[in-house]
């Protein structure tokens, strides 16, 4: 039996395409469905940050430990709900309008 997530999704499928998923709608499709991080791994990200015990982080640091968790490239909107988490527990976050570091 197929988990209750993917039963759920195949039926949306099922009734937005009763003849099947035409090709020109696959890439639009597959970012709809795109994978997205639980609490649990924004969790886990902003907790792998804060044992790092490194200084300021930036959206950088925060997509390389989503990369480590998941091993999939990060979505904007991942990173901006760590830093959110980060910062709600008084994180430094880096600057981002100040200039590299040499």
């Amino acid at each position: 039996m197929a988990p209750a997530f993917l039963t759920a999704i195949l039926g949306w499928l099922r009734a937005g395409y009763p003849d099947g998923v035409p090709e020109s709608d696959y890439v639009p499709l597959f970012a709809l469905l795109s994978r997205r991080l639980s609490s649990d791994e924004v969790r886990e990200v902003a907790r792998s940050i804060i044992h790092s015990e490194a200084g300021a982080v930036d959206p950088i640091d925060i997509g390389v430990e989503i990369t480590k968790i998941t091993n999939e490239l990060p979505r904007q909107e991942d990173v901006d709900r760590v830093q959110t988490k980060l910062a709600a527990a008084g994180w430094p976050l880096a600057d981002p309008t100040a200039p590299p570091d040499d």
